[in-house]
């Protein structure tokens, strides 16, 4: 018979804080075992009251901070904090205390997870700017038919005044969302191009746009489709290239960082005119588009249908780019090679075992990861390295700042092709 779980207390307790976890915690010791904080940092010493008791570890609340770091600073957002919305993070921390931050998580995943302790993870690149930098939101519906984000509990909608993170056209759209009669519990995408002007539109079940906009709708019969709420695309601007972007599909929130990582992959990639290039979980074409004027051919896989559409339309200009419809687990395998590189850019969850195994299956010269998640690229990382694989490097981007999130681009080169 299993013991009863310990139960949270009400005891308030002393914990020195000596490091950051992967979700964007601080970490200290209690009785022998790891304590969250989140909204605190490392170097820290607080008094907190543990809420959750997960018996080998626990999830504290800080009560009262006993000595700050020099990096804790004032947050910009009144709607920042527990309880609060959910959408930043680090509100709290410096800046540059924010890309240490990331690239010490990058590391320690690497190490932990990967089995890379001696990972060659480089400083993080900073964004452009901290503030402002979000392209696109998914807000959603109260009961009341505010228009808000989702609080911590990741239940409550908590209507929003203010946010620094996107800029005041997209802050405006959300107001006017409230407006529209909309239906309590819908989800809503707002995103604005290079014009500036944003759109509106309802997301459905796994985040596609929802078969009927009506649906959507209250049943005060409000015509939604008037004047900022449609269904078109919006085109980003990427190093000189217009991208589509249909409603559903995925583009990378921070444009400016985006053409960073553009020049990353091309940069470890390093394509050559006689290369035959892979570009998995392709989305609408970013890296083909790239990779194409440099090498002899790509082969492009992507599975979600709005993307599918925009890549066909980005990259129609490209003769030696074939697009492939499905998911990299089903299409990979039938690909015929020899690859010299490949680029890979799965989602959160990383790459499926089935995908990864076919990858390496195939053995391309290089391979450039780039990973929205440390942990599942450590995860992936030592399966690359079982298979033969050798970490070159990881670049960590600051793509979202104010945020414990990381984008990471890492370089592996196929160890008995070193000669």
């Amino acid at each position: 018979m299993q013991p009863p779980a310990p139960q949270p207390s009400d005891e308030l307790i002393t914990l020195e804080l000596t490091g950051i976890a992967h979700g964007g915690s601080a970490i200290g010791r209690h009785e022998g075992r790891a304590v969250f904080v989140p909204y605190a940092i490392p170097g820290e010493t607080i008094r907190a009251r543990i809420i959750q008791d997960k018996g080998r570890y626990a999830i504290a609340q800080s009560v009262e901070v006993l000595s700050a770091s020099p990096a804790r600073i004032e947050p910009r957002c009144p709607h920042f904090g527990p309880g609060r919305c959910g959408g930043c993070h680090w509100q709290h921390i410096d800046i540059e205390t924010q890309l240490r931050l990331k690239e010490q998580i990058v590391r320690e995943q690497l190490a932990r997870l990967g089995g890379q302790p001696d990972a060659p993870v480089h400083p993080t690149l900073a964004s452009p700017s901290p503030w402002e930098y979000r392209s696109h939101i998914t807000v959603r519906i109260s009961e009341d038919g505010r228009a808000g984000f989702v609080r911590t509990d990741g239940r409550t909608i908590l209507p929003v005044e203010q946010c620094h993170i996107i800029p005041p056209a997209l802050l405006e759209m959300l107001q006017q969302l409230e407006q529209r009669g909309l239906k309590p519990g819908s989800r809503w995408r707002i995103q604005m191009g290079a014009d500036g002007v944003p759109v509106a539109f309802p997301l459905g079940d796994g985040g596609a746009v929802a078969s009927e906009f009506e649906a959507e709708t209250s049943s005060s019969g409000m015509d939604t489709t008037a004047d900022y709420t449609n269904f078109r695309s919006v085109t980003y601007q990427i190093k000189g290239r217009a991208f589509r972007c249909s409603p559903g599909s995925f583009f990378q929130v921070n444009t400016p960082q985006a053409e960073r990582l553009v020049d990353l992959v091309l940069e470890y990639a390093a394509p050559t005119a006689d290369d035959h290039i892979l570009d998995l979980y392709a989305g609408g074409g970013l890296f083909s588009a790239f990779l194409a004027e440099r090498c002899r051919r790509v082969s492009a896989v992507e599975s979600f249908p709005q993307a599918i559409d925009d890549a066909e339309a980005n990259l129609a200009h490209l003769d030696n780019v074939r697009l492939y419809s499905g998911t990299v687990e089903r299409v990979l395998p039938r690909l015929t090679g020899p690859f010299q590189a490949a680029v890979v850019d799965p989602p959160r969850a990383g790459m499926e075992a089935s995908a990864l195994k076919a990858l390496i299956e195939h053995r391309p010269d290089k391979i450039v990861y780039v990973s929205c998640d440390p942990a599942t690229l450590a995860r992936d990382t030592r399966r690359l390295v079982e298979a033969g694989y050798h970490l070159d490097a990881a670049q960590p981007l600051d793509m979202f700042p104010q945020t414990y999130h990381i984008e990471t681009v890492a370089a592996f080169h196929l160890k008995t092709k070193e000669a």
